[in-house]
């Protein structure tokens, strides 16, 4: 896989550490986007400029998760926030109740939408501010 590939898989999953060690990385002329990345050697950034890369996100990289929240026994509303906490206060706020439980899903998870099959990372793109809902589902008995 070539750094360019690398670069853009981090950027579009969120990988905050690993895309900003490449940008770190390249700003440097230390590699170029077509290297190879398994021929890359990330101790050769300097650790303490990437952390404050990190904090002060020159990427502007906010992951965004989603969540499973369970409202009764058979109804659950998905919802796509920065955290499991972001998560429940949101629930909490638009239901007026607290969720029975609240389980991270993988953007990658691909559901049933109509005819065809979409992933969270795709639905995501939808959404213009987080967090959101990103649907609901019913529990056949």
């Amino acid at each position: 896989m070539l750094v360019k590939d690398a670069y853009l898989d981090s950027l579009r999953c969120e990988e905050s550490a690993l895309a900003h060690y490449i940008h770190h990385l390249l700003i440097e002329k230390k590699i170029s986007l077509d290297d190879d990345m398994s021929k890359i050697n990330l101790e050769q950034a300097d650790h303490q400029i990437v952390k404050e890369m990190i904090q002060n996100n020159v990427l502007g990289i906010h992951k965004i998760r989603i969540y499973s929240l369970k409202m009764n026994q058979k109804d659950f509303v998905f919802i796509f926030a920065a955290s499991e906490q972001a998560a429940i206060k949101f629930y909490c706020e638009k239901f007026h109740l607290t969720p029975l439980n609240c389980h991270e899903y993988s953007l990658d998870f691909q559901l049933a939408r109509g005819n065809d099959v979409i992933s969270f990372r795709d639905m995501k793109k939808d959404c213009k501010c987080f967090p959101a809902i990103a649907g609901y589902f019913v529990k056949p008995y």
